[in-house]
């Protein structure tokens, strides 16, 4: 575990290192496998001779058809018997099999090096998933995580608080939404910096009230239904950037004034 609570990190920084032998391992076989299909591919030997082994096959197709061809209007004429004009059609077919199996043999190469290369990018790839990185500029917040502690897939370790990218939300009365429109200025004052000023715009009004998302949202069709003025979500933008001398930060108390036009 490399980072405190509180701690600023940068997008990219390591937060957590899982043990990662197990997955070393994975690489490594996969790294050998891809370099012994790697190795039959490049074998010109062995890649002549099943081209080789291919065009034979191609040509007892072919001899075998010819044959099938020049028996069956002799098997009509009852010139030759059944049995060999059957013998004559399984031949055929087993040289159509025997020329699929070299064809199949000769592209399987190209194949089992995709396969194994694509088994290698996922080895790496679960290799990199043991850097646990920041996924933004932020502040660290609410770690859980110690070293040596067991954690398992979705597990939460910690949070990482962006301060660059602030917004407000500013939950409206209805009755006070009717005149405001995106980009509208907006003006803000926080508890923790009384006197002072923030200037923002509005970015986006959300499409319902706030109480369509709670976790009981009410049930108007039960008859016990009681008016009450609903809120209604505005996201303002901060305008500039977040002063780290004196930072917004997530859950401040805020008073808002947006001016209509």
């Amino acid at each position: 575990v490399r980072v405190d609570e509180n701690n600023r990190v940068k997008l990219g920084d390591t937060l957590v290192v899982l043990d990662d032998r197990d997955y070393r391992v994975r690489l490594a076989q996969a790294d050998a496998d891809l370099g012994v299909a790697l190795a039959a591919v490049s074998n010109k030997a062995r890649v002549g001779q099943a081209e080789a082994l291919v065009a034979q096959m191609q040509a007892n197709a072919e001899k075998a058809h010819a044959d099938l061809e020049r028996i069956k209007p002799l098997a009509e004429q009852e010139i030759v018997s059944k049995q060999q004009l059957d013998a004559a059609e399984a031949a055929a077919r087993a040289a159509d099999a025997a020329l699929a199996a070299a064809q199949a043999n000769l592209v399987g190469a190209d194949a089992r090096v995709a396969a194994a290369r694509a088994a290698r990018d996922q080895a790496a790839l679960n290799l990199s998933y043991t850097r646990v990185i920041a996924p933004s500029n932020g502040v660290v917040s609410k770690k859980t995580v110690e070293i040596g502690q067991l954690v398992q897939a979705g597990q939460p370790l910690m949070a990482a608080v962006p301060l660059d990218d602030i917004w407000v939300t500013a939950n409206l009365k209805e009755t006070e939404t009717a005149d405001v429109r995106p980009s509208d200025p907006a003006d803000f004052t926080v508890d923790a910096y009384p006197g002072r000023h923030f200037k923002g715009h509005v970015e986006s009004i959300s499409p319902a009230t706030g109480a369509k998302f709670s976790l009981l949202p009410p049930d108007n069709a039960t008859g016990n239904y009681t008016k009450v003025v609903q809120r209604i979500p505005v996201r303002v933008r901060l305008d500039g950037k977040n002063d780290p001398d004196r930072p917004l930060r997530p859950g401040m108390s805020v008073v808002v004034t947006i001016t209509t036009k």
